[in-house]
């Protein structure tokens, strides 16, 4: 992963930047995310919001439903409404869960997991050696135990 990560809307008028590495980058199959993002999967890297800086404009906090039913909120640009990162119910503001498409240097990030695999589209063939979950996963079984440390800094635990 680069060692800055920058980040922009589609129109230009949000921009931010990232303070360090994601904990994790999550490959999501779900319908819920196919049909949120329009394609076959959402990838969203996991951050501690502290470590998520805006560094232009002022974007929009949305909330929206959720599959699990306690809701999300969306931070999108005002203008072109892209979404650039989600707060999901179980983590509050706390986790940042960055679209990493809306990165300058997306193409350089992988996801570390493909979940919810059972609802992905026919067609996607998984990477050899991909860790892929039918539904969610165990976190020890993926995230390493530094970036649990830091997850559970950032939940006060």
């Amino acid at each position: 992963m680069p060692d800055r990560l920058t980040g922009r809307c589609s129109c230009g008028e949000i921009e931010y930047e990232l303070s360090d590495s994601f904990m994790c980058v999550h490959a999501c199959h779900c319908t819920w995310c196919q049909r949120e993002t329009g394609s076959a999967l959402a990838l969203n890297g996991i951050i501690e919001t502290e470590n998520l800086r805006v560094t232009r404009g002022t974007p929009d906090a949305v909330e929206t439903p959720s599959n699990s039913g306690k809701g999300q909120v969306v931070v999108r640009c005002p203008s072109c409404q892209v979404a650039l990162w989600s707060h999901y119910a179980g983590a509050g503001t706390a986790l940042s869960f960055v679209r990493v498409g809306t990165l300058d240097q997306a193409r350089e990030i992988a996801p570390d997991v493909h979940i919810f695999t059972t609802s992905a589209q026919p067609w996607f063939v998984f990477p050899a050696g991909a860790k892929v979950y039918p539904e969610y996963y165990p976190t020890k079984e993926v995230w390493t135990p530094e970036a649990i440390a830091r997850r559970n800094a950032a939940l006060g635990r």
